[in-house]
């Protein structure tokens, strides 16, 4: 939903942000107001809240949210939320304009290519891409029976007729293959397998890239190579929805019984903020470890780790002037050892961001890598 570099191109009227010489006609002629429902969220990338902003009582509220180079939400909690207050979990939305048009220009389309687009969303960007290439040649895929409805009319109304398909994106769209771009909409923690057989050899896939442990993602471009393989260069951090098979399930804490060690650490905490280069790099040796950062009232700060794959937890608590940190750990994996790994590894390596990583990915699952794909992770 946001985007770090600001990119290349050319001032088009509306938009506070250039976009891409071969991309300007589309954002031209094609608004985000077409394809957004009179009641939507416009949400605040700095507090992270999201405010209501209902057409039919504030146009003027609503035209200046839809122009703005803002996230909005569309739908929260799967479509079971009621009412205008914001709901529990936003599941659906229309990405910032700027970086929608960043992911298009990352894409490297030409005329005559064929795009399979991974969640429709609002239908925005598969307007985008139909005004550019053509109706025949965008098939979008979504999940939500209901978002897919509203996209697929906002699309006609437009007067754009790609191929909408109501299903699950992991499964790809065999019929309209292959394809010589794949672009997700939402955040990755495993490839799909049918999404590299679904691309031809030397087409891409753009895709926000992620683990459980950083939560946020970065944009990963990955060139197929055929035999289901792909790698690439991570491009940007960006933070995304997550695909519904693989949002973050959090493990119930250990019940008590078991025995708690203690110690004390040298480390310090590198900063967890939400595009901070650590966690994100982190991350990718730490791929099944979830954390959670604890305030205190005093200015401590608890860095809690908890296991994905065995009853494990580990919590060391951070003081500022003091050289010695409490460790407690429990289970039968030794989370914090893992974690000071880690924190060396990416120290050693000159504290890499995610334009020094990338990223394989195989038939039997993905592998890291700093700088070259011979240094894996």
């Amino acid at each position: 939903m946001t985007l770090a570099p600001e990119q290349k191109g050319r001032p088009v009227q509306g938009w506070p942000f250039p976009v891409a010489e071969d991309w300007a006609p589309a954002f031209e002629a094609v608004p985000r107001a077409l394809f957004l429902p009179e009641l939507v969220w416009a949400h605040d990338m700095a507090t992270g809240r999201s405010r209501p902003v209902d057409r039919g009582a504030d146009e003027r509220g609503w035209l200046a949210a839809a122009a703005a180079d803002i996230p909005i939400v569309t739908q929260w909690d799967d479509g079971e939320h009621r009412g205008t207050g914001p709901g529990t979990v936003p599941t659906s939305s229309a990405s910032m304009p700027s970086l929608v048009a960043a992911m298009l220009a990352e894409l490297q389309v030409e005329p005559g290519m064929r795009v399979l687009e991974q969640g429709t969303g609002t239908g925005w960007n598969a307007a985008l891409l139909a005004h550019r290439l053509g109706d025949d040649a965008v098939t979008t895929v979504e999940i939500d029976a209901a978002v897919s409805a509203r996209a697929r009319a906002a699309l006609h109304a437009a007067g754009y007729r790609p191929h909408v398909v109501r299903g699950d994106g992991a499964l790809g769209h065999p019929p309209g293959a292959p394809y010589d771009r794949i672009i997700a909409t939402y955040g990755l923690r495993e490839f799909p397998r049918p999404w590299m057989e679904q691309t031809r050899p030397g087409g891409l896939i753009l895709a926000p890239f992620g683990t459980h442990y950083s939560n946020a993602d970065a944009l990963v471009r990955l060139t197929v190579h055929g035999e289901g393989t792909a790698s690439g260069r991570f491009r940007r951090p960006v933070e995304f929805m997550k695909m519904r098979s693989q949002r973050l399930r959090w493990p119930q804490h250990p019940a008590a019984g078991g025995t708690v060690t203690e110690h004390t650490t040298t480390a310090t905490l590198p900063a967890h903020g939400r595009f901070d280069p650590f966690p994100f790099a982190a991350g990718l040796r730490l791929r099944d470890v979830v954390h959670a950062v604890q305030p205190h009232q005093d200015g401590a700060r608890t860095l809690w780790l908890y296991s994905l794959t065995v009853p494990a937890w580990a919590a060391a608590t951070f003081r500022d002037g003091e050289s010695g940190h409490r460790v407690r750990q429990y289970g039968g994996r030794r989370l914090w050892e893992d974690f000071e790994r880690t924190l060396t590894w990416w120290r050693d390596a000159g504290e890499p961001g995610v334009e020094r990583l990338g990223l394989t990915v195989a038939p039997d699952g993905w592998t890291a890598w700093l700088d070259d794909p011979a240094r894996t992770i």
